[in-house]
């Protein structure tokens, strides 16, 4: 059961990584017990002010929240990851098969996150990599996205690729790429909180200044999953 606002609150945990979402009803803005999202990415993308913006968005609608956060090394383009658990949780570790949502600001951490979903996880993620030094400067090879998308496809039927990267530019800065995969993750229909509150969030956690692009930034990739539904 989902407890009131006023039981609410959101921690931070660092070093760990994990999500669980349990049963909601379909189209409805609201859930019966619990929603977990895994968030994933490289530093420098946003993924941290997203969690919190989902976060302050969960508890302005009533509900509990906790929420790790850094995961590797998030200044140096290491790897990031934060988990987000939405109702009655003391812990914020999601197990294996467990992730509600797995939303991924880059595509070969989605690869790596996959041991958090199951067949009803629902995948939202950006096309546009990042290639790690150790791919630049070594003998490896990055994979082929197609190859990726084409794979995550063929074996979960919730897979909503975007191509972040584009949406941001055409929204007003690169920089909006984080505003891009939180519109895209709200625009699937499992996403238990409603668009409006997220916005209201960002508005809360983000510069005046900035307001106008980054709710075009959302839109743009809210857009893009519900015309894939």
């Amino acid at each position: 059961m989902i407890t009131n606002k006023n039981d609410s609150n959101l921690n931070n945990n660092g070093n760990t990584h994990n999500l669980n979402i349990n049963e909601f009803i379909k189209d409805e803005k609201f859930f019966n017990d619990s929603y977990t999202i895994f968030i994933c990415g490289v530093g420098g993308q946003g993924i941290i002010k997203t969690s919190v913006i989902i976060g302050d968005a969960a508890i302005a609608e009533g509900y509990n929240v906790v929420m790790s956060e850094i995961h590797g090394m998030s200044q140096r383009g290491g790897v990031v990851s934060t988990e987000l658990k939405i109702g009655n949780f003391k812990s914020s570790i999601i197990e294996e098969s467990q992730a509600d949502m797995i939303l991924g600001f880059e595509p070969v951490e989605v690869v790596r996150s996959l041991n958090k979903g199951n067949t009803d996880t629902k995948i939202v993620f950006n096309t546009n990599p990042i290639i790690p030094p150790n791919i630049n400067s070594q003998k490896n090879s990055y994979p082929d996205i197609g190859r990726v998308v084409k794979t995550l496809k063929d074996n979960y039927p919730y897979v909503y690729n975007i191509d972040g990267d584009k949406l941001a530019q055409e929204a007003g800065s690169i920089m909006t790429l984080n505003m891009v995969l939180l519109g895209a993750a709200t625009g699937e229909n499992s996403f238990p909180l409603s668009k409006e509150s997220i916005i209201s969030s960002m508005k809360d956690n983000l510069k005046e200044n900035f307001h106008e692009m980054n709710l075009k930034a959302i839109e743009k990739g809210f857009g893009s999953v519900k015309s894939q539904l």
